[in-house]
């Protein structure tokens, strides 16, 4: 059991930690929307209002979780906000009103700020420093498959469950996180002691300094608009796909190759990444995600691309994920990296946090063509930024 205990193997274990975890947080939701509306009876806005709730908190908090992290409290927060958030989306499968669903989302939210990407990815910023985009790279590659797991295993348990039966099911899948997440992190405590250990950081002043960049708000904005785009089509993606013709079995193997499709992009960045470079990495990847859009829109004529929108959107919105930590890295620096970071990432997770309810907002008044522009608008006007960004240089923007 040797190789339990290297550096790659702590990284491939808590990538599979945030595989089971954004299964139950992040997927589940959609994938089970259908049946959560059909055995509780409630509005499609009233169910999404939830998990915008559970993203303001996500918002709210993790600027402070980012401190923690630079503080050395990351292990912790891996290790035992995964039980919090298993035990909400428990809470979801016996919620009996719109309230009860609405405050468990809540709380789900302070676990989400404390166990997804943001904390994970700057506690192995902070550990392993030049080395932490390789390792950031694993634990996408392996969380990329979160989607393809929860999308045909909701249609399963759906069926079988009900709705809300099946997010208890993904509860019991969730909790599989936690010793998983606290092996990873004993194992990188143990090799930092060994080497010698590493000093708590601590660095008053960098995010004042790092807001009054430019680049600061550049990189804020372009994430802001991809992660409402990203958020509003995966919401309502079976729904979408639906209004584009497709029927259910084929839009549920359209939805299940987002994950895939993230994955191969994650990989053509592991092995080409040293070429492309992480602002021009950045650049393709919301040209995929414009594309994508458009993709959808002409699904109408030919449904079957939904499955270009699946690879594009999945490809795009999974390099994305990984480029906004190294971006910040490469342009603002990395003192005080868990807060700076921490900081940047409200804007995404504000708009994933309005992603329900702005897509509720878009069908209602307009219906799905509206929400297919309005994305557009948003993938079109992060593109915009992030090539004036590269173009100003990034660090150039400091003034």
């Amino acid at each position: 059991m040797t190789w339990l205990r290297g550096q790659a193997a702590a990284v491939w274990l808590l990538a599979l930690g945030q595989t089971l975890t954004y299964a139950g947080v992040y997927y589940a939701f959609p994938a089970l929307l259908p049946d959560l509306q059909a055995v509780t009876g409630w509005s499609v806005a009233e169910l999404a209002f939830g998990p915008t709730l559970g993203f303001l908190v996500m918002a709210a908090l993790t600027p402070f979780s980012g401190r923690w992290v630079d503080g050395g409290w990351g292990g912790e927060m891996l290790t035992y906000a995964p039980i919090l958030a298993a035990v909400g989306v428990a809470g979801l499968g016996l919620a009996g009103s719109p309230l009860l669903w609405w405050a468990i989302w809540a709380v789900i939210g302070a676990a989400q700020a404390c166990c997804l990407y943001e904390s994970c990815f700057a506690f192995l910023t902070r550990r392993l420093g030049g080395e932490a985009r390789g390792a950031i790279t694993k634990v996408t590659l392996v969380a990329g498959f979160a989607g393809t797991l929860a999308f045909p295993l909701g249609d399963v348990l759906g069926r079988s469950l009900g709705g809300q039966g099946a997010m208890i099911a993904f509860a019991g899948l969730m909790l599989l996180a936690v010793p998983i997440n606290a092996f990873a992190v004993r194992n990188l405590r143990r090799m930092e002691r060994a080497a010698g250990g590493m000093a708590v950081e601590h660095a008053p002043g960098a995010l004042r300094a790092a807001m009054r960049r430019p680049a600061f708000w550049a990189i804020a904005a372009v994430f802001g608009m991809i992660w409402l785009n990203h958020g509003i089509l995966l919401t309502y993606v079976l729904m979408l796909f639906a209004d584009r013709g497709a029927g259910a079995g084929m839009a549920t193997l359209a939805a299940s190759c987002i994950g895939p499709a993230q994955v191969l992009g994650r990989l053509i960045l592991l092995f080409q990444g040293a070429r492309l470079g992480n602002a021009r990495a950045t650049v393709w990847s919301l040209i995929g995600v414009v594309l994508a859009g458009v993709a959808l829109w002409l699904a109408g004529v030919a449904p079957l691309l939904i499955f270009a929108f699946a690879a594009l959107q999945g490809a795009g919105a999974g390099l994305l994920s990984i480029l906004r930590p190294m971006l910040i890295a490469d342009i603002l620096g990395r003192r005080g990296f868990g807060t700076i970071s921490g900081a940047v990432a409200v804007a995404p997770i504000l708009a994933s946090a309005a992603a329900p309810s702005v897509g509720a907002g878009l069908l209602h008044f307009g219906g799905p063509g509206l929400v297919y522009g309005f994305c557009l608008t948003m993938g079109f006007g992060g593109l915009a930024i992030a090539v004036g960004l590269v173009r100003r240089g990034g660090a150039g923007l400091a003034g």
